[in-house]
């Protein structure tokens, strides 16, 4: 009897505080960002086993599946491209690849990324390969970049591969990273004092991004001096968590969306408008979309509140997620 081998992965999503889009080039190649992140519970699964007469990609969350020769690269169609990408990547022949994710796709958290971090720690692992969760950020960015060549900035892999609240410096090629150690009384206070809403709406980011980096390609002067602003946010934001200031982190949450929506009119959607005004009627300090905006998830910072901003979010139509922070990135078994 043939023994299969199984090699599973899986990696947090994240909830980026500050300076999201400075992370995305051109802006992170010319001028350089900076962004805080932290991992949070919802995590994303890949479960590879070798063997068999072909390729079959399935994805559980998205109701997918695909076979495919085991003896061809596989072809960027539109067709669970992520999944086909990170096998031209790091191919192992006939096999059985399944994904899930924990979270709506288009949710602006980060999924994708996650994705591609477990992707590569499976797949990687599949290989014989022994990489250190840095340089499975590393290349978990290089499968969404180039192989399945997906628009889009390095914190989702970063902090996925890394876990942890994470301040990120971008100048590209380089990107670095500090671990942000929360005071425990305050971490727990912020996750309680949280309310992450999916409005029910996926947004495609891609769209919007390459609406952004054309109109700063262009020197668009509000484009520029918000994305300015955003990474001043992060210095900001960076000083408010190592405080413990949960107020302020709360007001530069809303700074951060106030700059986040000068970078595109798609940016709130009518939805997001009625989420945010029923927040702030619960009692919310501040609050933000998660990652790119356009649709997704916001959350939102209100002390004593957070029952109240729930109620109010789920009366508007939103869908209230539950998450907590993941101080481990990517696990592999």
């Amino acid at each position: 009897m043939i023994r299969e081998c199984h090699f599973s992965a899986s990696a947090p999503v994240r909830l980026d505080f500050a300076g999201g889009w400075t992370d995305v080039p051109p802006f992170s190649t010319r001028e350089g960002g900076a962004v805080i992140a932290a991992a949070i519970s919802p995590r994303a699964q890949v479960h590879v086993v070798l063997g068999g007469h072909e390729v079959q990609l399935v994805s559980e969350d998205l109701g997918e599946t695909l076979t495919l020769p085991p003896d061809a690269p596989p072809v960027i169609d539109g067709r669970l491209d992520l999944l086909k990408a990170a096998l031209r990547l790091y191919p192992v022949g006939a096999c059985a690849l399944t994904t899930r994710s924990d979270v709506p796709a288009g949710s602006g958290l980060g999924s994708s990324g996650a994705l591609d971090v477990a992707l590569v720690a499976a797949l990687s692992c599949a290989r014989g390969l022994a990489l250190s969760p840095r340089a499975i950020a590393d290349e978990a960015c290089r499968l969404e970049r180039d192989e399945a060549r997906i628009a889009g900035g390095r914190q989702d892999q970063l902090v996925s591969a890394l876990g942890g609240f994470q301040y990120m410096v971008f100048c590209d090629p380089d990107a670095t990273t500090d671990m942000i150690a929360l005071d425990t009384a305050f971490a727990d206070e912020l996750q309680r004092s949280s309310v992450l809403c999916y409005t029910g709406t996926s947004r495609v980011s891609g769209r919007t991004i390459a609406r952004v980096a054309s109109a700063y390609d262009r020197g668009d002067r509000a484009v520029v001096a918000a994305l300015h602003g955003l990474r001043d946010v992060a210095y900001d934001m960076r000083e408010a968590l190592a405080a413990s200031d949960l107020a302020r982190v709360a007001v530069l949450l809303s700074r951060n969306w106030i700059h986040q929506q000068a970078l595109d009119p798609g940016m709130r959607t009518d939805g997001m408008a009625r989420l945010e005004h029923a927040a702030g009627a619960a009692g919310a300090l501040g609050g933000k979309a998660a990652g790119a905006g356009a649709g997704g998830c916001m959350f939102f910072v209100g002390p004593g509140r957070a029952a109240q901003i729930a109620e109010a979010a789920t009366a508007s139509g939103a869908t209230v997620l539950d998450f907590t922070w993941s101080s481990e990135g990517v696990r592999m078994c």
